[in-house]
């Protein structure tokens, strides 16, 4: 009886410390959760378990690369693991995509499904996007000296990419197209967040 009285006292004291060690499955993302720089495949994996899986992630031009994804059954908690040229030893950096409406997930206080008006608020001042309806569309080009630009606590940055279901204007497509955020054709149009990417500093 006093074994089994005293294992139960010390899991209970346990518990606590076990609660605060354990990864975190959504809220604001930093640059050392719930993916750090030193990760790796093994890491990411020995810590979530069957939640994080390699897969084939869409890359630039129609091309895709080898990654990890963390939550691959939750769309709404969806993260992608990028390594440097595709090894799993050297992690590049993470990415939130409009895989469901909303992400349980935010970065600098903004998440997937944001509008221009949120973005430059957290921003604190207008920034650029590229034209709309190319590979590169709807990035965020420029931060324009803002909140956003800059590094985030511990060294990683930032990226945005907006996009629209709607017909997108000439005047707002295509390569070499830079639009302020408070141009009055982009906020018609009303784009929202569908991508956000964390980038770690090459090492």
């Amino acid at each position: 009886m006093r074994y089994v009285l005293t294992a139960a006292i010390a899991l209970a004291v346990a518990s606590p410390a076990l609660a605060q060690t354990a990864p975190p499955t959504e809220g604001p993302i930093t640059c050392t959760l719930p993916v750090a720089a030193t990760d790796t495949a093994k890491t990411l994996k020995q810590r979530y378990g069957s939640e994080a899986v390699i897969e084939d992630l869409p890359g630039a031009e129609g091309e895709t690369y080898k990654g990890l994804v963390l939550f691959p059954r939750a769309m709404d908690r969806r993260i992608e693991v990028g390594f440097i040229e595709d090894k799993a030893a050297t992690v590049s950096g993470l990415t939130l995509r409009d895989t469901a409406k909303t992400s349980r997930w935010s970065v600098a206080g903004i998440s997937i499904g944001a509008s221009l008006a949120a973005v430059q608020k957290a921003n604190g001042k207008p920034f650029a996007v590229a034209g709309f309806g190319w590979d590169y569309g709807g990035w965020v080009t420029d931060f324009k000296n803002g909140a956003l630009g800059r590094m985030l606590p511990g060294g990683c940055s930032l990226t945005v990419r907006f996009g629209t279901k709607k017909d997108t204007p000439r005047a707002l497509s295509g390569d070499g197209v830079k639009v302020s955020s408070d141009n009055p054709a982009l906020l018609k149009l009303a784009p929202v967040v569908t991508e956000i990417g964390v980038n770690f500093a090459a090492k």
